[in-house]
């Protein structure tokens, strides 16, 4: 189950990137966030800092926005890359095992401080689940929030 990609991350970056729950897990300890519910109370697990993918992935200077998407729902939230770089966490795991469907896995993305839904292009609906993508882009990408 470890070498199943959990999430890519492509698009406006210089080394696109498969990740597995191994992958995730062999981030180091200062990249991990232990106990996402310190973020949101309403959510558990363990998550990697979005900003220590980034490092990984290297975004080109021309990547404004991140899309996250979701195949089993179509569901998409594309934000922009700098207000959302150190404060989002890819949430990939609950209790050392891969995050169930029902728990909102493959990866369920969190925004610390997010705003309240659609008041912002930073609210509760840009905290994703079921993500198996998340591209760079110039510019806004596919975004299914109402």
């Amino acid at each position: 189950m470890s070498d199943v990609v959990l999430v890519r991350v492509e698009g406006q970056v210089e080394q696109p990137l498969e990740l597995s729950q191994a992958d995730f897990s062999a981030f180091a300890e200062e990249e991990q966030v232990r106990d996402v519910s310190q973020i949101d109370a309403r959510r558990a697990g363990d998550g990697v800092t979005l900003e220590s993918v980034l490092q990984r992935v290297r975004p080109r200077s021309s990547a404004t926005h991140l899309t996250m998407s979701s195949s089993l729902d179509g569901f998409s939230a594309s934000v922009p890359l700098d207000a959302v770089r150190e404060r989002g966490v890819l949430v990939y795991q609950i209790e050392n095992r891969p995050l169930k469907t029902e728990e909102g896995g493959p990866i369920r993305f969190l925004i610390s401080d997010s705003a309240a839904c659609r008041t912002d292009e930073l609210d509760d609906c840009a905290n994703v689940k079921f993500i198996d993508r998340v591209e760079l882009s110039e510019g806004k990408g596919p975004d299914t929030r109402v």
